[in-house]
């Protein structure tokens, strides 16, 4: 795989303050009716700024509805959310969607990228979504982006002819383009080789890093847990 060019360092200390807060966060479902089942039961975490957190477990441990309580994808059924200091218990639909798009970076097992749509175009979306329509601003931003992952000679080409590393590449520049403070990799290398899960880990190392962006990695893969800052286990819909 090609090397990627180190993004710019910044020159400022970050700030040690909670971008993820849970607490005693619960969630069931069919809640009311006698299938009703809780998956969550009280769970605790905290996630500052440059932090980097493995989160590992087994299948139906409750790893998948954390992390879509933590994205702002579903909501909890108990306790308190904050993410990037607001809280976000009583917020409606409209304003999770816009503290999710400006605060929040995902990046998945399988990319999703539009195959028809060029590294740069599909690098764009998620500032389009937000504005509209393209500027020269957006442009410069989604160019820097796949300068920054290594793919400059690759930025105009369709996302369906590139390699399954190119591709994740291009899904870790997606998830910056709004400069997150939180990025959720859910199994982001579970589809690629040895050597190129290896460099999508290090762009994600380097991505936190150099910009405090803090990470919550799910994996499956116990040597990349080890690289992590520290890793938490959920066992039976708890943290432990």
């Amino acid at each position: 795989m090609d090397k990627y060019s180190p993004l710019p360092l910044v020159s400022a200390p970050f700030e040690q303050q909670p971008v993820v807060q849970l607490r005693q966060v619960r969630k069931s479902f069919n809640v009311g009716e006698p299938t009703e089942v809780e998956v969550l039961h009280g769970i605790d975490l905290s996630l500052s700024a440059g932090e980097f957190c493995a989160v590992m477990g087994p299948s139906g441990s409750g790893k998948s509805t954390l992390l879509n309580i933590v994205g702002l994808l579903d909501r909890p059924t108990q306790g308190q959310l904050s993410i990037a200091g607001e809280e976000t218990t009583r917020l409606d639909d409209q304003a999770l969607t816009r503290l999710r798009g400006r605060s929040i970076g995902f990046v998945f097992q399988y990319h999703h990228l539009i195959g028809a749509f060029s590294a740069m175009e599909n690098v764009m979306l998620p500032m389009l979504g937000l504005a509209g329509f393209p500027n020269a601003a957006m442009q410069a931003r989604a160019e820097a982006l796949i300068n920054s992952v290594g793919l400059s000679r690759w930025k105009d080409s369709p996302a369906g002819r590139l390699s399954g590393g190119q591709q994740q590449r291009v899904a870790v520049a997606r998830a910056l383009a709004m400069q997150p403070a939180l990025l959720l990799a859910d199994e982001p290398t579970g589809n690629l080789d040895t050597k190129s899960a290896d460099a999508v880990f290090d762009l994600l190392r380097e991505v936190n890093r150099v910009h405090g962006t803090a990470v919550l990695f799910v994996t499956h893969n116990p040597d990349l847990a080890l690289r992590c800052d520290k890793t938490i286990q959920v066992v039976d819909g708890q943290v432990v």
